[in-house]
């Protein structure tokens, strides 16, 4: 072996060659902390191809030395702390969401694309952004000449003539507007917007869904409207006022096959470890079966109400499963979104790889079910083993009375399966 010994000049060199390198590397790197965004409110507009523009809020602040995002809708603010910078460009990586939002920030102007990472086709809707502008519609809208708040009977139909029923909330004062849609599968979570004449605006943006519903009064107490969600999905809408609508009872919906008291399942947890429902873990407690996946945001809601409750429970015999069904069907790809979702909301209890987010194939994977409806579905197992009730969707804290009415019914159905011997 030969041995090259460098005299001092080229040392010298050497050094300032790898220091220029260091340097270079740092400035570039796609994981170096972004400093660049401007603290306060950050108007973003998505834009769609037929013209229309999905606008919702962003907050941005310095929090523990580094800059980090919210988004708002109504009373909601979804903490967004992942922002790198990716060459000249910066990475807003959306919650527990395997979505991004990529844009070039130039002092109070922002321009990129919503990028989402969990679909077999390629979804990208181009954004603007202002700084400083808090206005998500309109600045100086006329004023509201009709009045949406209360309770509306609505149904929505898409371009195939497919329709379903829907519960229209809506809350208003003078121009500002807030409200959600109610639907047998969930709820369209925390809506914002305003009314300009007789024009009602609601968008939200929650990470990974972007939606904008309009409508005007085809009547004293009718109205027609549009839903736009995304890249280009559109239905249309009508109601009418009523305080007495209603939709399908929740625990009427997903029931089990005759002949079946019992639900049977094996699927491996995060770590590829197969765990079954007839595990001694689970055996004589109180077991809740979850149906959820991370790119869902009514699963995201009802697990943020699971997750604590399970903490302050467990020691009374509770446990909580959650069936995880993830966009890709590979184990390799579908256990890091979980585990994600498991630290970004605390989740304590068992998550398992469960299948794909395909309805039709949850059903197959638990083929005890008449069907799988919804993400998520919530299944109560009492001490036996014997399948007691089972939920479907999940009215979120964005309903208000709704939510809190669900809160009642479910804390009703735990004390008394948990008090049972």
């Amino acid at each position: 072996m030969n041995t090259y010994v460098l005299n001092t000049p080229a040392k010298l060199i050497l050094l300032l060659v790898l220091a220029l390198t260091q340097l270079i590397t740092s400035c570039t790197s796609s994981t170096s902390e972004d400093t660049s965004l401007k603290p306060g409110t950050w108007r973003v507009g998505l834009q769609r191809a037929d013209g229309k523009e999905i606008p919702f809020i962003m907050e941005a602040e310095a929090k523990d030395g580094k800059t980090v995002l919210y988004l708002v809708n109504d009373e909601e603010r979804i903490l967004v702390d992942d922002i790198k910078q990716d060459g000249d460009s910066l990475k807003i990586r959306l919650h527990i969401f395997d979505a991004d939002l990529i844009a070039k920030v130039d002092g109070d102007k922002m321009a990129g694309r919503f990028v989402r990472n969990d679909l077999d086709y390629r979804y990208s809707l181009p954004f603007t952004a202002a700084h400083g502008n808090k206005n998500r519609f309109e600045a100086n809208p006329a004023p509201a000449t009709f009045n949406f708040d209360g309770k509306w009977e609505v149904v929505f139909t898409d371009k195939d003539g497919k329709s379903y029923n829907s519960i229209g909330v809506f809350a208003q004062k003078d121009n500002y507007a807030t409200g959600t849609f109610l639907t047998e599968t969930g709820d369209y979570r925390y809506l914002e917007g305003q009314v300009a004449g007789n024009e009602l605006k609601l968008s939200t943006f929650d990470g990974n869904h972007a939606y904008l519903f309009t409508a005007t009064p085809a009547g004293d107490s009718i109205l027609s409207g549009n839903f736009y969600s995304g890249m280009d999905y559109i239905e249309t809408w009508t109601a009418k006022r009523n305080a007495d609508a209603q939709l399908a009872s929740a625990d009427t919906l997903t029931y089990l096959k005759p002949g079946y008291e019992t639900l049977n399942f094996t699927f491996p947890n995060l770590e590829g470890k197969p765990v079954s429902l007839t595990d001694d873990k689970y055996k004589g407690k109180v077991v809740i079966v979850q149906l959820v996946g991370s790119w869902c945001p009514n699963c995201m809601d009802e697990t943020k109400f699971l997750a604590p409750y399970y903490d302050k429970n467990k020691d009374r015999g509770l446990e909580i499963i959650g069936l995880g069904f993830e966009r890709s069907p590979e184990f390799e790809k579908a256990a890091p979104r979980l585990q994600k979702m498991q630290e970004r909301l605390n989740v304590n209890y068992d998550l398992l790889v469960a299948g794909t987010s395909d309805k039709k194939a949850a059903a197959k994977a638990l083929p005890a079910l008449n069907h799988v409806l919804s993400f998520p579905t919530t299944i109560f197992i009492g001490r036996d083993g014997k399948v007691r009730k089972i939920h479907t969707g999940f009215s979120g804290p964005g309903t208000g009375k709704y939510y809190e009415e669900w809160v009642t019914d479910f804390n009703k159905t735990m004390e008394q399966l948990l008090a049972e011997k």
